[in-house]
């Protein structure tokens, strides 16, 4: 917007001088030949007395005195001879009035003058270079002016549209860091009312945000801590239970409180620091398919798990890694059939961060079109696992992409690079 506005202005600018500087040139022009031909005017009425009255030789004497330089002056006597010079008019030619003639070499005025013996003529011929004399040098002063008011006006247009672009860009950037996820991000409303209006309107809803946040964290917090009592009471009823199923009801429950306990720090973990940690994704997933490798013995699953050597930082969370490698792993032992081998990858991502990548060789995806979709699912589950893995790539700047084939479902879980 600041280069528009500075345009604009020069393009303004330009036309308003235009329109004062051409009509000043010209008339410069017009004044300066109206100057030169004044002044030959004025030789004509101081010599016409002489010419009409005093002799020849009186009239050379003072056409002598009366040459200034700047024009040349000639008198065609009564006998058709020429004074001062030879003149430009044709020995036949006998005027009867005064004019004024448009020659190569400048303008001539003629002027006849009624003598006793007959009628003389006086040719005065102003020069061109006489009739523009002053001309150019006006004319680059107007130039000069007219670049200066220019340089002039950009630089007031430059520093209005400074004035008014800052603060759109402070809010812009605003704007990002609240994407982003920093909500203690405020603009300092200035510039044009409107601009302020529409910063003290985001502060606001900045301010919303980060109370619906906190409710609904606080909400989560509250609704997991109220399962903690009817966790202990079923942990108590499990452990009075005799038999073999004991041992493998209270894994049960405390995989259920351990997940209550998650739920719990994640809602009292800011929002800033949920965006700003990062993890090893290397390290995360391969505590993740180690946990998931004592189910897939049991089910007679081969898995194939190719780690890159190295740690791979990528911005997100391990919990929230680990949760989205859980729903994508929980998906394969639950949509297909036992036996059916998978396999786990991750490797470096082009620009920074990871890709995991979670295949298996069951029937493929189910054939509807939102399978990302919250909710969606086509095989009777809830629906809830792709979409945690996506909103976890996201958040980190990537994203969750699905590829199927004859032989099974590839999902790639792309993660961007930590922050900063």
């Amino acid at each position: 917007m600041r280069r528009q506005i500075t345009l604009l202005v020069a393009a303004t600018t330009s036309i308003v001088l235009l329109a004062f500087l051409l009509p000043a040139a010209s008339l410069v022009a017009r004044v300066a030949e109206a100057r030169a031909l004044d002044a030959g005017q004025a030789q004509l009425q101081f010599l016409i007395p002489s010419v009409g009255l005093d002799r020849r030789e009186d009239v050379a004497a003072t056409l002598v005195g009366a040459s200034d330089g700047a024009s040349s002056v000639a008198v065609r006597w009564t006998d058709g001879t020429w004074i001062g010079g030879p003149g430009a008019l044709d020995a036949a030619e006998q005027p009867t009035t005064a004019s004024v003639r448009e020659a190569v070499d400048g303008t001539r005025l003629v002027q006849p003058v009624r003598r006793a013996d007959g009628a003389a003529v006086i040719e005065v011929l102003v020069p061109a270079d006489q009739l523009g004399a002053g001309v150019t040098r006006t004319w680059l002063v107007l130039s000069g002016l007219g670049i200066v008011l220019l340089v002039l006006a950009l630089l007031v247009a430059d520093r209005l549209a400074r004035s008014l672009t800052r603060p759109v860009t402070d809010l812009a950037t605003t704007a990002h860091r609240l994407g982003s996820g920093d909500l203690t991000a405020r603009v300092a409303p200035s510039g044009p009312p409107e601009v302020r209006s529409v910063g003290a309107a985001l502060n606001r809803l900045a301010g919303r945000i980060g109370e619906l946040l906190v409710a609904g964290r606080e909400d989560a917090a509250d609704l997991a801590h109220r399962l903690r009592t009817p966790l202990t009471a079923l942990r108590l009823d499990v452990e009075a239970l005799p038999g073999e199923h004991r041992e493998r009801l209270l894994a049960g429950v405390d995989a259920v409180s351990r997940g209550v306990d998650e739920v719990i720090t994640e809602a009292r973990r800011t929002v800033r620091e949920g965006l700003g940690a990062g993890c090893d994704a290397v390290a995360t997933v391969a505590d993740r398919v180690a946990f998931w490798s004592v189910l897939a013995d049991e089910e007679g699953r081969a898995a194939t798990v190719d780690l890159a050597d190295g740690p791979l930082p990528v911005r997100a969370p391990s919990p929230d890694l680990g949760a989205a490698v859980d729903a994508l792993l929980g998906n394969v032992f639950a949509h297909t059939a036992e036996g059916t081998a998978f396999g786990v990858a991750v490797r470096p991502r082009s620009g920074g961060g990871a890709e995991v990548l979670v295949t298996d060789s069951g029937p493929g995806l189910p054939a509807h079109g939102d399978t990302l979709g919250r909710g969606r699912s086509g095989t009777g589950s809830t629906g809830l696992g792709l979409d945690i893995a996506r909103r976890t790539a996201e958040a980190s700047g990537g994203a969750l992409r699905l590829v199927d084939s004859p032989r099974g479902a590839t999902v790639v879980l792309e993660l961007g690079p930590p922050a900063g």
